[in-house]
């Protein structure tokens, strides 16, 4: 009896993700280190600062007239862009991305049609959000890696309970006498039983939090769709466990049909 199991596509998946998720922390770190080195314009004329009211921002009208945030935004567009924008051919601007990525009033300070100055507040501005996208990387990557594992866990049993139930399968319950079929409807049951202590482990596991220091933390639930939208379950593990639940049940009727006939 077939069982369909999207556990594989779900390990092939989180794998692949972490190694994005990975990518797009060492871009934020060299974006940073980047930045870091940038002298901010300590000019008199450049002084104006970023301020917000009302949630609009503003700059003052002494800004300097020079660009002193294209080195910014070109480091943005050498490290950053190349990981938030799928396809770089797409129509998203660069001051677009910058918004996405960080916030309104950071993009707007970078806009060159803001002739604003690179000052110490806007540089500690970028860094510090920056900073904290790397943070929610960090811990994205780390809740990865536990997903990967459990998933390795969850796959180990249910390749189990397949292996057993395809061996098994060799041999015609016509061909078993009544002690054997008595134990093959008490493996079955076991493997019932094990079924839903991996169904528990993965609602245990969902509940839970990985988190990076103070700074970020990911809930494991909103891994789900965020992993799997494209899959026919958005929930691998349980849907291939519910399957599989089901084929033991079906597999144990048809094992106590033959027991009954034997009585």
């Amino acid at each position: 009896m077939a069982v369909d199991t999207y556990i594989e596509q779900a390990r092939t998946r989180a794998r692949s993700e972490q190694e994005a998720v990975a990518e797009m922390r060492d871009a934020y770190e060299t974006f940073i280190n980047r930045v870091q080195q940038l002298q901010p314009d300590q000019t008199p004329s450049s002084m104006a600062g970023l301020t917000t009211a009302g949630g609009v921002t503003h700059l003052s009208a002494d800004a300097s007239s020079a660009d002193g945030c294209r080195p910014v935004r070109r480091a943005f567009a050498e490290t950053i862009r190349p990981h938030s924008v799928a396809d770089l051919d797409e129509t998203e601007s660069l001051l677009e991305t910058i918004r996405e990525e960080f916030t309104d009033a950071i993009a707007v300070a970078l806009a060159p049609t803001t002739e604003a100055s690179f000052t110490p507040d806007l540089k500690r501005m970028v860094l510090v959000e920056a900073q904290s996208r790397r943070a929610e990387a960090t811990a994205l990557q780390k809740a990865l890696g536990r997903e990967d594992a459990h998933l390795d866990e969850a796959s180990a049993a249910v390749d189990d309970i397949i292996a057993w139930i395809v061996d098994a399968n060799e041999t015609p319950l016509t061909d078993l006498g009544f002690d054997a079929l008595q134990q093959r409807h008490k493996t079955l049951a076991s493997h019932r039983d094990r079924c839903e202590e991996v169904v528990r482990d993965r609602q245990e596991f969902l509940q839970k939090t990985t988190n990076n220091g103070v700074d970020a933390g990911v809930r494991h639930r909103s891994l789900m769709p965020y992993l799997y939208q494209d899959f026919p379950a958005n929930h691998p593990v349980l849907a291939t466990v519910a399957r599989l639940t089901e084929t033991c049940q079906e597999c144990q009727r048809v094992v106590r049909d033959h027991l009954i006939r034997r009585v």
